[in-house]
């Protein structure tokens, strides 16, 4: 960049009024020349200190919450106002709702709200939330820009006019928490009378602006941390689960497999033995064989991992061909050609399918087992494991809940939803329906 640019951007070129001969227009653009260097310095030493104050309170306040408290507290004493509100988007970005407000020296939270006595002004406090929530997702001017109200403004639902026009309030101010182009949320300020300022309400505008800046800082680093405190524990789960499966095949697996060669060894060279003896060896030689089934069973409960590149049509081909070498029950698989979720999805997908097919041959006495899996709107997956067999008795519940409770825990860590249909002697079906857009997870039961 050569001088004279620089010299430019720090000086900008001497307005048109400069060169008048009349005083007055000289005057009028002194004057504003003033007010302009004013207010930049005004502006700068304002942004300055919401970063300085910004800092304190995230060592005084690590907590999020208490950040956010601290920080709407001072926007509320700072601008000279009544109320400061955050409303934040769900996870999905189709949602917003209050999250926390602070408001006549108190911090409310929608908890709070809720354990308050209900009554008159309460009813008209949560209507309020609910409409203005509605309205900052809709206005979509205010996504990426400030929006300044009054208290009749004709934007506003009529509703949220009333409500604040009851509240005396004269002004309300929406700036978008936006970071990285992403939209978080919105902070909110009503102030209860207006602005001293001849020019309005502009040096609440910056100071929003800017305490909004900082606020989606700290949520976005938040949302990280959380995250991140959300991986290290799945980490430490498959690792704990890891550690069970390597001890289960090392130890009980293997033992039951010596144990079972040794009988068979002993079943062969015994000979000619009484009827009662040979009942009992072969009792063993069952026995062992089938607690080596259920150990290789568990290890592979604990790591349903799909196969390096595998996909997950195949590994559900897989698993069921595994499966159908333990029983006699047929086992049919129609499985659609399915696009990859990612190894973590995937892994509880294949993890659920292997425990209710498990749970069928175990304890279902079905004639017929059935695993299917197609595609939901391209994007996501709808598995399901049925039987004819003799249902889920309201006496049995108890008995099958770790299985029911380790494939809920499942569908939970993904978003996925679980529906359990069953009815005794007609059969039990366990769908899995998950797409990226996290549902919750639901177990029904069908008499």
């Amino acid at each position: 960049m050569n001088d004279d640019r620089v010299c430019e951007q720090l000086w900008p070129p001497r307005p048109a009024e400069a060169d008048s001969d009349d005083p007055e227009v000289l005057r009028a653009a002194l004057l504003r020349e003033v007010t302009d260097r004013g207010r930049a310095e005004c502006i700068a030493r304002m942004q300055t200190d919401i970063v300085t104050l910004a800092v304190e309170l995230l060592v005084r306040e690590p907590d999020v919450v208490g950040f956010f408290g601290a920080l709407t507290k001072t926007m509320v004493e700072e601008a000279e106002s009544h109320t400061c509100g955050v409303w934040l988007l769900d996870e999905s970005g189709e949602r917003c709702e209050l999250w926390m407000a602070y408001a006549k020296d108190h911090l409310i939270t929608p908890a709070m709200m809720v354990a308050k006595h209900e009554g008159d002004q309460h009813e008209e406090s949560k209507w309020f939330c609910q409409n203005m929530a509605a309205h900052l997702f809709a206005h979509r001017d205010g996504w990426n820009q400030t929006v300044e109200y009054s208290a009749n403004d004709q934007r506003l639902p009529a509703s949220i006019r009333e409500f604040s026009c009851a509240q005396q309030w004269d002004v309300t101010i929406a700036t978008p928490l936006t970071l990285a182009g992403r939209n978080l949320g919105w902070m909110t300020v009503s102030s209860a009378r207006p602005s001293d300022c001849q020019d309005g309400n502009w040096w609440r505008i910056v100071l929003m602006e800017a305490i909004a800046q900082q606020a989606s800082l700290a949520l976005h680093h938040s949302r990280i941390v959380a995250q991140s405190r959300i991986e290290e524990r799945r980490k430490a789960i498959l690792e704990e689960r890891n550690r069970l499966a390597r001890d289960i095949h090392d130890n009980l697996a293997q033992g039951f497999a010596a144990i079972l060669m040794q009988l068979q060894g002993a079943r062969r060279e015994a000979g000619c033995v009484p009827p009662t003896l040979a009942a009992k060896l072969d009792t063993a030689v069952d026995l062992a064989r089938t607690h080596l089934i259920e150990a290789r069973r568990s290890v592979g409960t604990l790591r349903p991992n799909v196969g390096d590149g595998e996909e997950v049509a195949a590994a559900l081909k897989r698993i069921a061909g595994s499966v159908q070498r333990t029983t006699d029950v047929p086992i049919d698989v129609v499985v659609d050609e399915l696009p990859r979720f990612g190894d973590a999805v995937e892994r509880e997908i294949i993890g659920i399918a292997q425990e209710a097919l498990s749970n069928a041959v175990r304890h279902s006495r079905a004639r017929r087992i059935t695993v299917s899996a197609a595609t939901v709107r391209a994007i996501g997956v709808r598995l399901s494991v049925a039987d004819d067999g003799r249902g889920i008795g309201h006496d049995r519940t108890g008995s099958s809940g770790f299985g029911l409770t380790s494939m809920q825990e499942r569908a939970e860590r993904i978003g996925a939803s679980l529906t359990i249909v069953t009815a005794p002697r007609s059969g039990t079906e366990i769908v899995l329906a998950w797409e990226p857009s996290n549902l919750p997870t639901q177990v029904h039961s069908v008499s």
